[in-house]
């Protein structure tokens, strides 16, 4: 069944594409966030898709409700109830179904600069989270949102809150190593490092193009900008752009961030280790890509310059055949199809308790400046 309550087509771009399932709970919020938005007003409503999937509470008479609530006078939603077989009752093809949908919705109305956003039920949108990722899209392709833990809920226990404080040093040591090493030109610092499901914007127009969300029951978000970098999109980590996210243990998906956020428990409870990979691993990561992408710059002669990087023949060979094939646009596509065929750096490296890989990333960094590196803007901050 499909309803929509709403009247005229608006000049708004913008599709808001969720799925849910047994949310009844958290979607008022959402779904009256997304109507408290900057810009949106009666004559530019911002559209919402909501694709229900395997529902059994009161989750669509719940949303039909809120169609009466005065959220109409700046938003039109849209509820598609389906009903998933369980091979594929999973996050994946909800998600992907509300995108088409917003998708499709946009073309029926003859929309042809359309923007689709994706985010999850149990999220809450500040009134910039669409003017701001539309504002970012200037100068990219994609926009992945920072997460913050929704002021509302529940305070973490303090050893849980330094646990998410050291994970975030340790990954914003890893952007400084880009920082110094090989900044992205599109994705300056200062940047966060998020680009999941619950904020991501990108044109209706480029989605179609890269094939669209892939049908994973986990990892999906991630698997669409890895398509976006594989045509060459520029991915841009805008710090403007953020949404408060649940930090809820009791997740609708293995592998996601409720299956995180239980992993963090453990280890706040002393139950086991949080092991991250080395600094040297993401060095010779970063410094692969740099040399890869100075390949590119060098023009027809890259295949040579390949060769003297220690490339295999015959991933040379398999790249130049996919290029003649479907040419690359920019070195963001050459990176990522190279690293595709090139595979691992070598054997994983052995994991390393966070504290050491914190330490170890400090170290190397202060060497890399000492050595002349610049100093990127929003740096890792000192321990």
């Amino acid at each position: 069944m499909t309803t929509e309550h709403g009247g005229t087509a608006p000049l708004a771009r913008v599709v808001v594409c969720v799925p849910a399932r047994n949310e009844t709970l958290t979607l008022p919020r959402l779904i009256r966030s997304l109507a408290d938005q900057a810009g949106a007003s009666p004559e530019a409503r911002l559209r919402v898709v909501v694709l229900a999937n395997n529902c059994t509470d009161r989750t669509v008479a719940v949303l039909e409700a809120l169609a009466h609530d005065p959220i109409g006078a700046t938003l039109r939603l849209r509820v598609i109830e389906a009903s998933l077989a369980p091979e594929v009752a999973h996050v994946g093809t909800a998600r992907r179904m509300a995108l088409e949908a917003g998708r499709a919705w946009l073309e029926d109305e003859g929309v042809t600069d359309g923007v689709l956003m994706s985010t999850d039920a149990d999220a809450v949108a500040p009134p910039n989270w669409v003017s701001a990722n539309l504002a970012a899209l200037e100068g990219a392709d994609l926009i992945g949102g920072r997460l913050v833990i929704d002021p509302e809920a529940e305070g973490p226990d303090p050893v849980v809150a330094d646990l998410h404080a050291r994970i975030e040093r340790y990954w914003a040591g890893v952007r400084a190593l880009e920082d110094l090493i090989d900044p992205p030109p599109h994705d300056p610092a200062p940047r966060h490092g998020d680009h999941v499901a619950a904020s991501l914007a990108l044109r209706a127009d480029l989605y179609e193009a890269v094939g669209g969300l892939p049908l994973l029951a986990c990892g999906e978000d991630n698997a669409l900008v890895a398509r976006v970098r594989r045509a060459g999109g520029r991915v841009r980590h805008c710090p403007a752009v953020s949404i408060a996210v649940s930090d809820r243990a009791a997740g609708r998906v293995d592998g996601g961030m409720a299956t995180e956020m239980l992993r963090r428990a453990r280890v706040a409870e002393g139950r086991e280790g949080y092991f991250l990979p080395p600094a040297r691993f993401w060095l010779a990561l970063i410094e692969r890509r740099r040399d890869w992408r100075r390949a590119w710059e060098s023009g027809a002669d890259w295949p040579d310059a390949l060769r003297r990087l220690g490339l295999p023949q015959a991933v040379i060979d398999a790249m130049v055949t996919e290029i003649a094939a479907e040419p690359c646009p920019n070195a963001i596509a050459f990176v990522e199809r190279l690293d595709g065929l090139a595979g691992a750096l070598g054997p994983e490296p052995e994991p390393q308790p966070l504290d050491q890989a914190l330490a170890d990333l400090d170290a190397l960094r202060l060497r890399l400046l000492a050595e002349g590196h610049g100093t990127p803007v929003g740096a890792m901050p000192a321990a």
